[in-house]
C-alpha cells in the first residue's frame, strides 16, 4: 500500500509505499459443545480471515491511501494513473489506518467477539498498537 501524509514536514508527504504487515488478536468465549463442528474455537479461522480480507486487505492492499482533505483529490491525473486510489477523512498515518481497520472489522465481528489487540507495521521498526485494555470502543 501506498500513502502520502498531506501537510506533513519531512519526507513522508510524498507518496511512498510500505510492506505493511498487520496483526489482530481477538478475545472470547471458545465455544463448549461437543457436538458442535465449531467447538473450542471463538471463531473459526476462516470466517475470521474472510472478515479480515473483506474489510481491510481487499479494500487497501495494492492501493494508494490519500486524505480526503488534501488537494490530492483535485488531480485527474492520479486517477489517470492509479487504478486503486482511496481517500479517507482522516491523515493516512499508521495509527489511523490502525483505528479505521478495527471499526470495519468490528462492523462484521459476531458479537461474542472482540477485538483485543492490533498491530500494523510500517516497516520492521515502525509501526502502530492498539489494546482493548487501553482504549473504550
Amino acid at each position: 500500500m501506498a500513502h502520502a501524509l498531506y501537510g506533513y514536514d519531512g519526507p513522508c508527504k510524498n507518496i511512498h509505499g510500505h510492506t505493511y504487515v498487520f496483526y489482530v488478536t481477538l478475545k472470547g468465549k471458545a465455544l463448549e459443545n461437543e457436538n458442535h463442528p465449531k467447538n473450542g474455537m471463538v471463531i473459526d479461522f476462516t470466517d475470521f480471515k474472510k472478515i479480515v480480507n473483506e474489510q481491510v486487505v481487499s479494500v487497501f492492499d495494492h492501493s494508494l491511501v490519500l486524505n480526503l482533505n488534501s488537494p490530492h483529490a483535485d488531480l485527474t491525473q492520479l486517477h489517470d494513473n492509479f487504478e486503486k486510489i482511496n481517500y479517507v477523512p482522516y491523515q493516512p498515518s499508521c495509527e489511523n489506518l490502525l483505528i479505521d481497520f478495527l471499526n470495519r472489522i468490528n462492523l462484521k465481528l459476531p458479537k461474542n467477539v472482540i477485538v483485543n489487540s492490533l498491530k500494523l507495521e510500517e516497516t520492521p521498526t515502525s509501526f502502530a498498537e492498539w489494546f482493548l485494555e487501553d482504549n473504550s470502543i
